[in-house]
Protein backbone atom coordinates (compact mmCIF):
# COMPACT_ATOMS: atom_id res chain seq x y z
CA UNK A 1 0.00 0.00 0.00
CA UNK A 2 3.12 2.67 1.06
CA UNK A 3 5.07 1.50 -2.36
CA UNK A 4 1.47 2.35 -4.58
CA UNK A 5 1.50 5.78 -2.67
CA UNK A 6 5.18 6.69 -3.47
CA UNK A 7 4.55 5.69 -6.75
CA UNK A 8 1.81 8.01 -7.19
CA UNK A 9 3.68 10.70 -5.79
CA UNK A 10 7.06 10.30 -7.89
CA UNK A 11 5.00 10.21 -11.04
CA UNK A 12 3.14 13.64 -10.03
CA UNK A 13 6.10 15.20 -9.49
CA UNK A 14 7.37 13.99 -12.90
CA UNK A 15 4.41 14.95 -14.47
CA UNK A 16 4.77 18.54 -12.60
CA UNK A 17 8.25 18.48 -14.17
CA UNK A 18 7.43 17.88 -17.69
CA UNK A 19 4.79 20.55 -17.67
CA UNK A 20 7.32 23.48 -16.42
CA UNK A 21 9.93 22.44 -18.55
CA UNK A 22 7.64 22.52 -21.33
CA UNK A 23 6.02 25.86 -20.21
CA UNK A 24 9.97 27.02 -20.23
CA UNK A 25 10.42 25.93 -23.59
CA UNK A 26 7.07 27.46 -25.11
CA UNK A 27 8.55 30.91 -23.43
CA UNK A 28 11.58 30.64 -25.36
CA UNK A 29 10.33 29.55 -28.65
CA UNK A 30 7.65 32.80 -28.30
CA UNK A 31 10.94 34.70 -27.14
CA UNK A 32 12.80 33.78 -30.24
CA UNK A 33 9.88 34.03 -32.78
CA UNK A 34 9.41 37.52 -31.07
CA UNK A 35 12.79 38.59 -32.00
CA UNK A 36 13.17 37.20 -34.85
CA UNK A 37 9.93 40.07 -35.54
CA UNK A 38 11.89 42.79 -33.65
CA UNK A 39 12.33 45.27 -36.36
CA UNK A 40 8.24 44.84 -37.17
CA UNK A 41 7.81 45.38 -33.28
CA UNK A 42 9.92 48.41 -33.38
CA UNK A 43 8.54 50.06 -36.69
CA UNK A 44 5.15 49.78 -35.23
CA UNK A 45 6.13 51.17 -31.89
CA UNK A 46 7.78 54.17 -33.55
CA UNK A 47 4.53 54.73 -35.59
CA UNK A 48 2.20 54.74 -32.57
CA UNK A 49 5.04 56.70 -30.58
CA UNK A 50 4.48 59.13 -33.65
CA UNK A 51 0.67 59.48 -33.43
CA UNK A 52 0.68 59.56 -29.71
CA UNK A 53 3.02 62.86 -30.15
CA UNK A 54 1.42 64.28 -32.79
CA UNK A 55 -2.03 63.31 -30.75
CA UNK A 56 -0.85 65.14 -27.61
CA UNK A 57 0.52 68.24 -30.07
CA UNK A 58 -2.63 68.77 -31.53
CA UNK A 59 -4.58 68.64 -27.63
CA UNK A 60 -5.27 71.89 -25.62
CA UNK A 61 -5.24 72.14 -22.66
CA UNK A 62 -8.07 71.75 -20.62
CA UNK A 63 -8.84 73.93 -17.62
CA UNK A 64 -10.80 73.41 -14.49
CA UNK A 65 -12.29 76.29 -12.49
CA UNK A 66 -13.37 74.77 -8.87
CA UNK A 67 -15.61 76.43 -5.97
CA UNK A 68 -16.30 74.65 -2.71
CA UNK A 69 -18.64 75.40 -0.08
CA UNK A 70 -20.10 74.38 3.19
CA UNK A 71 -23.78 74.18 3.23
CA UNK A 72 -25.42 74.61 6.86
CA UNK A 73 -29.41 73.49 6.50
CA UNK A 74 -30.49 75.58 9.09
CA UNK A 75 -32.51 74.88 12.22
CA UNK A 76 -35.96 74.05 12.08
CA UNK A 77 -38.17 74.05 14.85
CA UNK A 78 -36.09 74.90 17.66
CA UNK A 79 -37.12 76.95 20.81
CA UNK A 80 -39.96 78.40 18.97
CA UNK A 81 -42.02 74.84 17.94
CA UNK A 82 -43.79 75.49 21.42
CA UNK A 83 -45.62 78.54 19.65
CA UNK A 84 -45.66 77.07 16.64
CA UNK A 85 -49.10 75.04 17.47
CA UNK A 86 -50.31 77.71 19.09
CA UNK A 87 -49.87 79.44 16.13
CA UNK A 88 -51.34 77.06 13.58
CA UNK A 89 -54.35 76.68 15.60
CA UNK A 90 -54.86 80.74 14.70
CA UNK A 91 -54.17 79.69 11.03
CA UNK A 92 -51.34 81.51 10.95
CA UNK A 93 -47.61 79.58 9.82
CA UNK A 94 -44.56 80.71 11.50
CA UNK A 95 -42.51 78.27 9.92
CA UNK A 96 -41.90 76.49 13.46
CA UNK A 97 -42.41 73.06 12.30
CA UNK A 98 -40.33 70.20 11.06
CA UNK A 99 -38.20 70.22 8.22
CA UNK A 100 -39.54 69.07 4.64
CA UNK A 101 -36.34 67.88 3.69
CA UNK A 102 -36.30 69.87 0.70
CA UNK A 103 -33.19 69.48 -1.22
CA UNK A 104 -31.44 67.42 1.70
CA UNK A 105 -28.54 64.72 0.72
CA UNK A 106 -27.54 64.58 -3.46
CA UNK A 107 -31.21 66.93 -4.40
CA UNK A 108 -28.95 70.06 -4.56
CA UNK A 109 -26.58 68.31 -6.41
CA UNK A 110 -28.84 67.45 -8.88
CA UNK A 111 -29.93 70.95 -8.91
CA UNK A 112 -26.70 71.89 -10.47
CA UNK A 113 -27.55 69.31 -13.56
CA UNK A 114 -31.12 70.80 -14.04
CA UNK A 115 -31.73 72.25 -17.20
CA UNK A 116 -33.62 75.46 -15.41
CA UNK A 117 -30.21 76.32 -13.79
CA UNK A 118 -28.29 75.57 -16.68
CA UNK A 119 -30.04 77.28 -19.14
CA UNK A 120 -30.29 80.47 -16.57
CA UNK A 121 -26.55 80.20 -16.73
CA UNK A 122 -26.26 79.88 -20.25
CA UNK A 123 -28.03 82.90 -20.58
CA UNK A 124 -25.95 84.89 -17.94
CA UNK A 125 -23.40 87.41 -19.20
CA UNK A 126 -19.80 87.04 -18.31
CA UNK A 127 -16.41 89.26 -18.72
CA UNK A 128 -14.58 87.81 -21.82
CA UNK A 129 -11.40 89.68 -23.42
CA UNK A 130 -12.44 92.85 -21.34
CA UNK A 131 -16.21 92.59 -22.96
CA UNK A 132 -19.22 91.46 -21.84
CA UNK A 133 -21.43 88.29 -23.30
CA UNK A 134 -23.70 85.77 -22.91
CA UNK A 135 -21.81 82.74 -21.81
CA UNK A 136 -24.03 80.47 -24.47
CA UNK A 137 -22.24 82.90 -27.11
CA UNK A 138 -19.05 81.68 -25.60
CA UNK A 139 -19.64 78.14 -26.03
CA UNK A 140 -21.01 78.45 -29.65
CA UNK A 141 -17.22 80.24 -30.36
CA UNK A 142 -15.05 77.82 -28.60
CA UNK A 143 -17.06 74.94 -29.64
CA UNK A 144 -16.90 76.36 -33.49
CA UNK A 145 -20.86 75.70 -33.42
CA UNK A 146 -21.61 78.60 -36.45
CA UNK A 147 -19.07 76.43 -38.82
CA UNK A 148 -21.47 73.57 -38.19
CA UNK A 149 -24.38 75.27 -39.32
CA UNK A 150 -22.68 77.15 -42.13
CA UNK A 151 -25.37 75.47 -44.40
CA UNK A 152 -28.36 76.57 -42.61
CA UNK A 153 -28.70 80.04 -42.28
CA UNK A 154 -31.48 80.28 -39.87
CA UNK A 155 -29.25 78.73 -37.20
CA UNK A 156 -26.47 80.64 -38.04
CA UNK A 157 -28.70 83.83 -37.54
CA UNK A 158 -29.94 83.01 -34.37
CA UNK A 159 -29.63 85.26 -31.34
CA UNK A 160 -29.69 84.51 -27.38
CA UNK A 161 -29.93 87.97 -25.81
CA UNK A 162 -33.97 88.04 -26.65
CA UNK A 163 -36.11 87.06 -23.45
CA UNK A 164 -36.26 83.75 -23.44
CA UNK A 165 -40.15 83.70 -24.24
CA UNK A 166 -39.57 84.73 -27.65
CA UNK A 167 -37.35 81.08 -28.69
CA UNK A 168 -38.59 79.60 -31.10
CA UNK A 169 -37.85 75.41 -31.26
CA UNK A 170 -34.20 75.94 -32.70
CA UNK A 171 -33.24 78.26 -29.87
CA UNK A 172 -34.62 75.03 -26.97
CA UNK A 173 -32.99 72.45 -29.19
CA UNK A 174 -29.70 73.98 -29.32
CA UNK A 175 -30.18 74.57 -24.95
CA UNK A 176 -31.27 71.60 -24.77
CA UNK A 177 -27.99 69.68 -26.51
CA UNK A 178 -25.95 72.19 -24.99
CA UNK A 179 -26.82 71.38 -21.60
CA UNK A 180 -26.70 67.52 -22.59
CA UNK A 181 -23.26 68.49 -23.28
CA UNK A 182 -21.85 70.19 -20.04
CA UNK A 183 -23.50 67.58 -17.80
CA UNK A 184 -21.14 64.96 -19.46
CA UNK A 185 -18.15 66.80 -20.38
CA UNK A 186 -17.68 70.28 -18.80
CA UNK A 187 -19.85 70.19 -15.05
CA UNK A 188 -19.06 67.89 -12.18
CA UNK A 189 -20.63 68.47 -8.43
CA UNK A 190 -19.87 66.82 -5.54
CA UNK A 191 -19.10 66.01 -2.07
CA UNK A 192 -15.49 65.21 -1.31
CA UNK A 193 -16.26 63.96 2.33
CA UNK A 194 -19.68 62.28 2.35
CA UNK A 195 -19.80 62.64 6.35
CA UNK A 196 -19.39 66.69 5.71
CA UNK A 197 -21.68 69.51 4.41
CA UNK A 198 -18.76 70.54 1.89
CA UNK A 199 -20.02 70.95 -1.71
CA UNK A 200 -17.16 70.95 -4.53
CA UNK A 201 -18.17 72.52 -8.49
CA UNK A 202 -15.91 71.83 -10.82
CA UNK A 203 -15.87 72.68 -14.53
CA UNK A 204 -13.72 71.77 -17.12
CA UNK A 205 -13.13 73.86 -20.78
CA UNK A 206 -10.35 74.34 -23.28
CA UNK A 207 -11.30 78.10 -22.66
CA UNK A 208 -10.11 79.13 -19.38
CA UNK A 209 -12.27 82.11 -19.08
CA UNK A 210 -15.43 80.54 -20.26
CA UNK A 211 -14.43 78.00 -17.29
CA UNK A 212 -14.34 80.54 -14.56
CA UNK A 213 -17.08 82.51 -16.00
CA UNK A 214 -19.67 79.37 -15.75
CA UNK A 215 -18.39 78.19 -12.56
CA UNK A 216 -19.14 81.57 -10.82
CA UNK A 217 -22.78 82.23 -12.20
CA UNK A 218 -23.78 78.66 -11.82
CA UNK A 219 -23.01 78.78 -8.30
CA UNK A 220 -24.63 81.88 -7.52
CA UNK A 221 -27.80 80.88 -9.53
CA UNK A 222 -28.28 77.56 -8.00
CA UNK A 223 -27.63 78.95 -4.40
CA UNK A 224 -29.44 81.62 -4.54
CA UNK A 225 -32.30 79.58 -6.09
CA UNK A 226 -31.96 77.23 -2.91
CA UNK A 227 -32.06 79.85 -0.35
CA UNK A 228 -35.20 81.73 -1.66
CA UNK A 229 -37.14 77.94 -2.19
CA UNK A 230 -36.03 76.99 1.08
CA UNK A 231 -37.74 80.48 3.16
CA UNK A 232 -40.37 80.71 0.43
CA UNK A 233 -43.16 79.51 3.19
CA UNK A 234 -41.42 81.52 5.91
CA UNK A 235 -41.24 84.57 4.03
CA UNK A 236 -45.43 83.69 2.71
CA UNK A 237 -46.35 83.59 6.51
CA UNK A 238 -44.64 86.97 7.27
CA UNK A 239 -46.08 88.82 4.18
CA UNK A 240 -49.50 87.16 5.16
CA UNK A 241 -48.39 88.32 9.22
CA UNK A 242 -47.70 91.95 8.00
CA UNK A 243 -50.84 92.74 5.92
CA UNK A 244 -52.98 91.20 9.18
CA UNK A 245 -50.79 93.71 11.68
CA UNK A 246 -51.28 96.94 8.87
CA UNK A 247 -55.36 96.36 8.83
CA UNK A 248 -55.03 95.65 12.58
CA UNK A 249 -53.75 98.95 13.13
CA UNK A 250 -56.12 100.76 10.56
CA UNK A 251 -59.27 99.50 12.16
CA UNK A 252 -57.37 100.64 15.48
CA UNK A 253 -56.60 104.46 14.38
CA UNK A 254 -60.28 104.26 12.99
CA UNK A 255 -61.21 102.97 16.57
CA UNK A 256 -59.07 105.48 18.43
CA UNK A 257 -60.48 108.71 16.00
CA UNK A 258 -64.40 107.46 16.29
CA UNK A 259 -63.54 107.53 20.40
CA UNK A 260 -62.78 111.54 20.06
CA UNK A 261 -65.57 112.07 17.71
CA UNK A 262 -67.98 110.36 20.44
CA UNK A 263 -66.15 112.18 23.36
CA UNK A 264 -66.41 115.63 21.02
CA UNK A 265 -69.97 115.31 20.05
CA UNK A 266 -70.81 115.30 24.10
CA UNK A 267 -68.55 117.21 25.87
CA UNK A 268 -70.07 118.26 28.94
CA UNK A 269 -72.89 115.10 28.88
CA UNK A 270 -75.06 115.07 32.01
CA UNK A 271 -73.27 112.75 34.08
CA UNK A 272 -76.99 111.91 35.28
CA UNK A 273 -77.87 110.71 31.95
CA UNK A 274 -75.74 107.79 31.23
CA UNK A 275 -77.01 106.76 28.17
CA UNK A 276 -75.08 110.41 26.71
CA UNK A 277 -71.85 108.08 27.84
CA UNK A 278 -72.65 104.92 26.18
CA UNK A 279 -71.28 105.39 22.65
CA UNK A 280 -67.85 106.99 23.87
CA UNK A 281 -67.79 103.73 25.92
CA UNK A 282 -68.41 101.14 22.88
CA UNK A 283 -65.32 103.25 21.41
CA UNK A 284 -63.51 102.60 24.01
CA UNK A 285 -64.07 99.19 23.79
CA UNK A 286 -63.29 99.08 20.71
CA UNK A 287 -59.73 100.60 21.14
CA UNK A 288 -58.86 98.21 23.70
CA UNK A 289 -59.86 95.22 21.79
CA UNK A 290 -58.01 95.99 18.47
CA UNK A 291 -55.16 97.37 20.93
CA UNK A 292 -54.93 93.67 22.39
CA UNK A 293 -55.21 92.10 18.98
CA UNK A 294 -52.73 94.25 17.51
CA UNK A 295 -50.26 93.18 19.82
CA UNK A 296 -50.84 89.57 18.95
CA UNK A 297 -50.64 89.87 15.55
CA UNK A 298 -47.19 91.86 16.12
CA UNK A 299 -46.01 89.51 18.44
CA UNK A 300 -47.04 86.46 16.10
CA UNK A 301 -45.38 88.57 13.35
CA UNK A 302 -41.37 88.89 15.19
CA UNK A 303 -41.62 85.31 16.16
CA UNK A 304 -42.28 84.34 12.36
CA UNK A 305 -38.99 86.86 11.18
CA UNK A 306 -37.21 85.28 14.45
CA UNK A 307 -37.90 81.63 12.95
CA UNK A 308 -37.69 82.42 9.24
CA UNK A 309 -33.92 83.97 10.30
CA UNK A 310 -33.34 80.37 12.35
CA UNK A 311 -34.42 77.93 9.08
CA UNK A 312 -32.82 79.64 6.54
CA UNK A 313 -29.99 77.96 5.01
CA UNK A 314 -26.26 79.64 4.76
CA UNK A 315 -24.00 78.87 2.00
CA UNK A 316 -20.38 80.41 2.74
CA UNK A 317 -18.07 79.70 0.13
CA UNK A 318 -14.83 78.18 0.87
CA UNK A 319 -12.60 78.67 -2.13
CA UNK A 320 -13.41 80.71 -5.45
CA UNK A 321 -11.82 79.96 -8.97
CA UNK A 322 -9.45 82.72 -9.79
CA UNK A 323 -6.84 82.96 -12.55
CA UNK A 324 -4.64 81.40 -13.32
CA UNK A 325 -6.87 78.38 -13.42
CA UNK A 326 -5.62 74.77 -12.86
CA UNK A 327 -4.17 73.26 -16.24
CA UNK A 328 -3.73 69.87 -17.10
CA UNK A 329 -2.25 68.65 -20.72
CA UNK A 330 -2.08 65.28 -22.34
CA UNK A 331 1.69 66.32 -23.28
CA UNK A 332 3.78 65.29 -26.35
CA UNK A 333 6.02 63.24 -24.46
CA UNK A 334 3.31 61.41 -22.93
CA UNK A 335 1.61 60.99 -25.99
CA UNK A 336 4.91 59.88 -27.72
CA UNK A 337 6.01 56.92 -24.65
CA UNK A 338 2.15 56.04 -24.10
CA UNK A 339 1.84 55.39 -27.97
CA UNK A 340 4.71 53.76 -28.73
CA UNK A 341 4.47 51.26 -25.45
CA UNK A 342 0.47 50.72 -26.77
CA UNK A 343 1.52 50.16 -30.35
CA UNK A 344 4.76 47.99 -28.83
CA UNK A 345 2.16 45.64 -27.09
CA UNK A 346 -0.85 45.67 -29.45
CA UNK A 347 2.08 44.34 -32.42
CA UNK A 348 3.55 41.64 -30.24
CA UNK A 349 -0.18 40.07 -29.11
CA UNK A 350 -1.25 40.19 -33.22
CA UNK A 351 2.00 38.80 -33.36
CA UNK A 352 1.41 35.72 -31.19
CA UNK A 353 -2.06 35.26 -32.25
CA UNK A 354 -0.56 34.55 -35.66
CA UNK A 355 2.03 32.30 -34.48
CA UNK A 356 -0.53 30.28 -32.79
CA UNK A 357 -2.72 29.65 -35.55
CA UNK A 358 -0.23 28.99 -37.78
CA UNK A 359 1.19 25.83 -35.08
CA UNK A 360 -2.58 25.00 -35.02
CA UNK A 361 -2.80 24.72 -38.53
Amino acid sequence: MESNTNTKNTSQASNDEISLKNLILKIREWYRYLHSKWKIILFFGVIGGALGFAYGYSRSPVYTASCTFVLDEGKSGGGLSQYAGLAAMAGINIGGGASDGLFQGDNLLELYKSRRMLQKTLLSYGEFDGQRDLLINRYIEINKLREEWGKDLKLRELRFDVPPEKYSRAHDSIIRNIISNINKNYLNVSRPDKKLSIIKVDVKSQDEQFAKNFNDAVVVNVNAFYIDTKTKKQQGSIRILRRQADSVRAVLNASLGGTATSMDANPNANMAMQILRVPSQRKQIDVQANTAIYAEVIKNLEMAKISALQDAPLIQVIDNAVYPLEKSSFGKLKGLVLGGILSGFLTVCLLLVRYFIKSLL
